[in-house]
């Protein structure tokens, strides 16, 4: 793809925009505004801020679409109203994660150099808050997908889920939703477990969704399972890792049971899908040891672990589900 050099320009300045919405939202800027307008004074006020900053800020979101400006009052649009105001049905909680990765990817130049995450925090040490942003953006994504991914799959044998680092939960409401008798089982750490028991009570599901706390790194995933089923794992591992991985989900199976993994694969050469290019970047700003693989590394995985049928369903998404059955 050829680029000017003013569109090169342009690319190499978009985090503006970004760090524009990102600090919007950290202030609650859209929920200071709520249903009403308001000067940028009374604003700023509200979310304790400098005045003339905060004026700045919210002339910019008009500029871009996301804030209405009308006789030096501003307002919501549709939009940020819908998405960006705390306490309404479908705010954005997760947004807080794009704000918890920024210093992750302005870290990106020395992660390079030393082809490793360069920084301090990992994951499991992560508190609370980070947890619950985290957790919320990946429930929010999965929301639409879930339903349609489920569908692309055989479920006419499987009664029983493995949902391995379920967090939310999100996937195993769309098994269960999917064909009546089925139950899931979400295996994730205790921070996030504890939030999954949250989601699954809203949406009435505890009764067919239970979950299992522990680390898929070391931690029994029990057997008697029709299906495992692995949603954005491994990218998170190295290959070693992930070999480990599948042969404790395969272990898990029942004879028949079905292995599902749904990630962003890669083409042989790993420039596309464009959106796994850079995603495999920020594996390497937020992860240990992870990366974004192709078919032909995740199907051998499978093969090593004694999986047999190995096929490939690509779905509307950008994802990629490989399938195997013990």
């Amino acid at each position: 793809m050829k680029m000017s050099v003013n569109k090169l320009m342009e690319t190499a300045s978009l985090f503006w925009r970004s760090r524009i919405i990102l600090t919007a939202f950290e202030l609650k800027i859209f929920t200071a505004l709520g249903q009403r307008r308001k000067t940028s004074t009374e604003v700023a006020k509200a979310i304790k801020a400098n005045a003339r900053a905060t004026d700045r800020l919210m002339n910019a979101l008009c500029a871009m679409g996301l804030l209405v400006k009308r006789n030096n009052k501003f307002s919501n649009t549709d939009v940020t109203s819908r998405f960006l105001i705390e306490g309404r049905p479908h705010f954005l909680g997760g947004f807080g994660h794009f704000s918890n990765l920024w210093d992750d990817w302005s870290n990106l130049t020395k992660a390079v150099k030393e082809g490793r995450n360069v920084s301090k925090k990992r994951l499991v040490n992560q508190k609370d808050k980070y947890f619950k942003a985290f957790i919320a953006a990946m429930h929010a994504r999965a929301c639409e997908s879930a339903p349609s991914l489920i569908r692309l799959l055989d479920l006419s044998k499987v009664y029983r889920v493995l949902d391995v680092g379920g967090g939310s939960g999100v996937y195993s409401m769309a098994f269960v939703r999917a064909k009546a008798g089925t139950r899931a089982v979400v295996f994730d750490l205790p921070q996030v477990t504890v939030l999954a028991k949250k989601y699954i009570k809203a949406q009435n599901l505890q009764n067919k969704i239970t979950t299992k706390t522990g680390d898929y790194r070391t931690g029994s995933f029990g057997k008697g399972f029709d299906l495992v089923f692995l949603s954005a794992i491994i990218h998170i591992n190295s290959p070693k890792e992930n070999i480990k991985l599948i042969k404790k989900a395969s272990a898990a199976l029942n004879p028949g049971g079905q292995l599902v993994i749904s990630d962003f694969i890669m083409d042989r050469d790993r420039t596309s899908p464009f959106f796994g290019a850079l995603f495999a970047l920020n594996m390497l700003a937020v992860t240990d040891k992870g990366d974004t693989y192709t078919q032909s590394e995740v199907s051998s995985w499978m093969k090593t672990s004694g999986l047999k049928n190995t096929i490939r369903k690509d779905t509307k998404f950008g994802t990629t589900l490989i399938i195997a059955r013990k």
